[in-house]
């Protein structure tokens, strides 16, 4: 799933896009509804989300990205909504799913092939397995961090109870170690993001 969207603190429009429905166990329908009702919580508008579901773009492990075809998809969805700001995966894609680094691959290769549009790209940047997990507190490390590298930004979640509610739309996954990780996740209180330099 890539995320195309702008800050929630201003004045603008977000964007949440994925290229699949989730379809690896055959739940692509009961997968979509979730993410519709995801969204609804964050109150991002229903026709500001897209789900791609391309053929070629299905979920899994086994399953590898054409990168010229993530920068095509990339490019008209950036043309077609007048997007300036990108955000996604880093080149490990947090949990080093393959889906995750082609989507920051396809990021990285639509930013080399486009360099004379306006748009910046930022990377979610993946945290080593202590930080990953140590919930709340990798706020303090996020800002420490922030501080000895000042090119990174980091954003605090204010609310992560909304994450965890979000989240909880998406029954069909939402199994005993998916609650345990939104818990003690680092992502759901604070993420440090990183601009893409093509």
């Amino acid at each position: 799933m890539l995320a195309i969207f702008t800050c929630y603190a201003c004045p603008l429009v977000i964007y949440v896009f994925s290229y699949f429905l989730g379809n690896a166990d055959g739940m692509g329908s009961i997968r979509n509804n979730e993410l519709h009702r995801a969204c609804a919580v964050l109150k991002v508008p229903l026709q500001q989300l897209k789900i791609l579901n391309h053929p070629n773009l299905q979920d899994g492990f086994g399953q590898l990205w054409s990168h010229d075809l993530l920068t095509e998809i990339i490019e008209e969805e950036v043309t077609k909504h007048d997007i300036h700001t990108i955000i996604t995966f880093d080149n490990y894609g947090v949990s080093g799913h393959c889906n995750h680094r082609d989507v920051h691959r396809g990021v990285l290769k639509f930013l080399q092939t486009n360099s004379g549009r306006n748009v910046k790209a930022w990377e979610l940047v993946s945290l080593n397995i202590f930080r990953k997990y140590c919930g709340p507190v990798d706020i303090w490390l996020s800002i420490l961090s922030a501080k000895i590298h000042p090119s990174k930004v980091i954003i605090i979640n204010e609310q992560p109870w909304k994450s965890f509610k979000a989240m909880a739309q998406h029954l069909s996954q939402w199994v005993w170690f998916r609650k345990l990780f939104v818990s003690f996740s680092s992502y759901t209180y604070a993420n440090t993001l990183s601009r893409i330099n093509p």
